[in-house]
């Protein structure tokens, strides 16, 4: 069965969310930008879809998010940079008994490699003969620094007991690598995840929206694993 899909932010993931869109049977109902959504986003601009993947920038990201719910359409959000409103977004999502699902990463891998992290933070937290830093590399267009994702490996090794630092480094058209150096006088262990192709990222975020569709609340890649897994 096609379901109805919206796009906000049809900047390069917003295209390559409607180039795989078809793959995963979504009809793309609507493709908002910046030019369409001048005085705020309606209902009517969503046109009947199921579910809206909204992925514009930091600033217009909350005040998005707020109309999609308040529509009725449940919104899974890539957007990153915007989480010192996350707690605020949360209570009127939950106020209106809509759906969310926020994300700083939609790679299934990275989110597997989360909880790789934690556990290797955990082992290493007793090995204090091990410095740990994290390296993550985008390309030179991203805004955010450190990446929404860094800061949420970050905080899943801290959960761990280990405190990892972050260096930011912004390149060319990388789409997003990820490394993790734990190193002793005389070892070094390293753990790395390399996003080859934007289109990870798309492929994840229309999974994470086929998930979200007839649920109430607000949820995370885990909950899509997590349910996958027990499934």
């Amino acid at each position: 069965m096609t379901r109805r899909l919206a796009i906000v932010g049809m900047g390069k993931m917003g295209r390559a969310i409607a180039e795989l869109a078809p793959a995963h049977e979504f009809e793309v109902v609507a493709r908002l930008d910046h030019a369409e959504m001048t005085s705020g986003l309606t209902k009517q601009m969503l046109d009947g879809a199921d579910v809206a993947v909204e992925f514009s920038v930091p600033e217009a990201a909350p005040a998005n998010v707020r109309a999609i719910v308040a529509a009725g359409c449940p919104v899974v959000v890539g957007t990153t940079g915007w989480y010192d409103h996350l707690d605020d977004v949360r209570r009127d999502v939950d106020r209106s008994n809509g759906a969310l699902l926020a994300a700083t990463n939609f790679s299934l891998g990275v989110n597997i490699f989360e909880r790789v992290l934690a556990r290797a933070a955990e082992l290493m937290a007793a090995a204090p003969s091990f410095d740990a830093h994290m390296i993550e590399t985008h390309h030179r267009a991203k805004k955010d620094a450190p990446s929404g994702t860094a800061l949420t490996l970050a905080k899943a090794a801290a959960a761990a007991g280990l405190e990892i630092p972050i260096t930011s480094v912004r390149v060319g058209s990388v789409p997003g690598i990820h490394e993790v150096i734990f190193d002793a006088q005389f070892e070094q262990i390293r753990l790395q995840h390399v996003a080859r192709d934007r289109r990870v990222f798309a492929e994840g975020a229309l999974v994470a929206a086929a998930w979200l569709i007839g649920r109430r609340g607000v949820f995370s890649m885990k909950d899509v694993l997590d349910s996958s897994t027990h499934a």
